[in-house]
């Protein structure tokens, strides 16, 4: 359903986290010394993770010493495993920890309560650094650090809450992505771009799939979603896979930290597909770009090729088709490629997306700016699938709208959106909340029944604009094409061929005039460059320079 002006927005989990979680970012930056931000990374990231189930573990402990005298055992794993939290054993325990922080032994006792949550809790098996104890790591920088951490969440009981180490997390997350550039682009997907993603598919209910999914950035935001739109954690089943191993542990933490269940694959997607099975309402993807190195030489004849054999030497439409074959038949796709997939006709690519055109599969394109990646510099662009354009109900909360997605057969809406986003410093651009509200407005506007999500929207009390402000196309921003008018253009998905030039507002002055004021104040330039000219050449004499 299109948002009314008063529903909740999601948190961004960027500018708007600016504060505490930068203070604690730059107090453990410095303690980070002559490290690499890529191996400060999993020292910090553990021990906030390890602080977290510590937490969650104490405050349970507490509550069962409460109720000792009914017969409840703090000491038993099956009462912690009974409410969905870690049993820390007692060598494990933050408070041991903290209070052996200044010990030269404290990285070999670190990595002990990491076997040991490990050996106790068998869904983290494998997922737990257990590196502290190694020479090249300064134990005395360590135990600050564990002192840095150990003042996480020890003001209010809000703050307390499991979500003040999540958020931490996820800013640490940013921030080490930033910090190593762009290998930082392989784990982390900048957030504003995700909830655009997210927003636009609104994954209110059912299967979220994510093959290719770093750190699990989509899967948090698409529970953000889910309570920002008063639904609840568990509306949505989380399938993802990532191939970098140490990626996947991040991911791992991240969601458990979350307290998300997930059934995260590790292994490499196209060669060992983690699900193959998996039919999803929602994909929700960052694939790495133009990979060149997929060995899909070894694929040929794969069953996931419907539309044409992706080239061996660049994966995106292998990508895409991967996808399209674990879509169920309502299911929705939002990912992020390289604008090169858009146009490109090398190597059989053209032919694939002209198919995947003709199959009436795009639902909506939208062209991004540049520099919103830790990637990579270059613009990137959002497809968005479906396979099915029908008109259809859509679940929401408890109970089904009729019709309220309307019939976009040979329809695709086209958004041009290079223009958005700000500067947040030297190389680095985010999209603004009024960037996201008008992405995602016009995309539901035009993907809904104005006249059904109307009516259910007003009787929910949202305030929503007058009944004759639905979708239209906007020259220079956005265009509703059909299949024909995609043909005509080459079957390229680039939205600039489509949406046109912006329109410039007339100022009410005639041309004749216009041309007569702009030439003389030209003149006026002229003459204005040619006396600071001779006043420029006649000082550089006075210094000796110059005839």
């Amino acid at each position: 359903m299109p948002r009314g002006k008063k529903e909740k927005r999601t948190d961004t989990g960027s500018n708007s986290n600016l504060g505490f979680e930068a203070t604690l970012w730059a107090a453990a930056d410095a303690l980070r010394n002559n490290m690499d931000a890529a191996e400060y990374k999993h020292v910090v990231l553990g021990l906030i993770f390890l602080k977290y189930i510590s937490d969650a573990f104490e405050a349970h402990h507490a509550e069962l010493e409460k109720q000792k005298k009914h017969g409840a055992d703090p000491e038993d794993p099956d009462e912690y495993k009974a409410e969905h939290i870690f049993w820390v054993p007692k060598e494990a325990r933050w408070s041991r920890l903290k209070a052996n922080a200044p010990q030269p032994t404290i990285g070999t006792m670190v990595d002990d309560a990491m076997t040991a949550i490990e050996r106790d809790n068998p869904s983290l098996k494998g997922v737990l650094p257990k590196e502290y104890a190694r020479p090249g790591l300064d134990k005395q920088r360590l135990g600050q650090i564990i002192n840095l951490v150990s003042d996480i969440a020890l003001g209010s009981a809000a703050d307390r809450s499991k979500d003040t180490l999540g958020r931490v997390y996820e800013y640490f997350l940013a921030r080490f992505a930033s910090a190593e550039g762009k290998s930082g682009g392989q784990f982390y997907t900048p957030s504003h771009v995700v909830r655009v993603l997210v927003e636009m598919l609104s994954p209110y209910k059912g299967r979220v799939y994510d093959p290719c999914c770093g750190s699990g950035g989509m899967f948090v935001q698409s529970e953000k979603f889910i309570e920002a739109h008063a639904g609840r954690i568990g509306d949505i089943s989380i399938y993802g896979q990532e191939s970098n191993y140490t990626t996947w542990r991040l991911a791992k933490m991240n969601l458990a930290i979350r307290g998300i269940d997930a059934q995260i694959a590790h292994g490499d997607t196209f060669h060992s597909d983690g699900h193959p099975d998996l039919k999803a309402d929602y994909v929700l993807a960052n694939p790495p770009f133009n990979d060149s190195d997929w060995r899909g030489e070894l694929l040929k004849d794969d069953k996931r090729w419907v539309y044409g054999v992706p080239p061996k030497g660049n994966a995106n439409f292998a990508w895409v088709q991967h996808f399209i074959h674990h879509l169920a038949p309502n299911g929705v796709a939002g990912f992020v490629l390289a604008n090169g997939s858009m146009s490109s006709n090398q190597s059989g690519e053209g032919e694939i997306r002209k198919a995947i055109i003709e199959a009436d599969l795009v639902d909506c394109m939208v062209a991004l700016p540049g520099q919103l990646f830790y990637s990579t510099q270059i613009p990137v662009c959002l497809w968005f699938l479906t396979k099915n354009k029908k008109a259809r109900t859509v679940k929401h909360g408890d109970g089904d709208i009729p019709n309220c997605i309307r019939d976009r057969s040979g329809e695709t809406l086209f958004i041009d959106a290079r223009k958005m986003g700000t500067l947040t410093d030297r190389v680095h651009r985010e999209l603004t909340e009024e960037d996201l509200e008008k992405i995602v407005s016009t995309y539901h506007e035009w993907r809904f029944d104005q006249r059904a999500w109307r009516g259910e929207a007003e009787k929910a009390g949202a305030c929503i604009p007058p009944a004759d402000e639905g979708y239209q196309d906007i020259p220079g921003f956005c265009k509703s094409a059909t299949t024909s008018e995609i043909a005509a253009h080459g079957h390229v998905l680039t939205p600039g061929r489509y949406v046109g030039a912006e329109d410039v507002e007339d100022d009410g002055e005639p041309f004749e005039e216009k041309m007569a004021r702009l030439v003389a104040e030209l003149n006026d330039q002229f003459v204005e460059s040619a006396k600071l000219e001779k006043a420029i050449k006649a000082n550089l004499r006075e210094l000796g320079y110059g005839g």
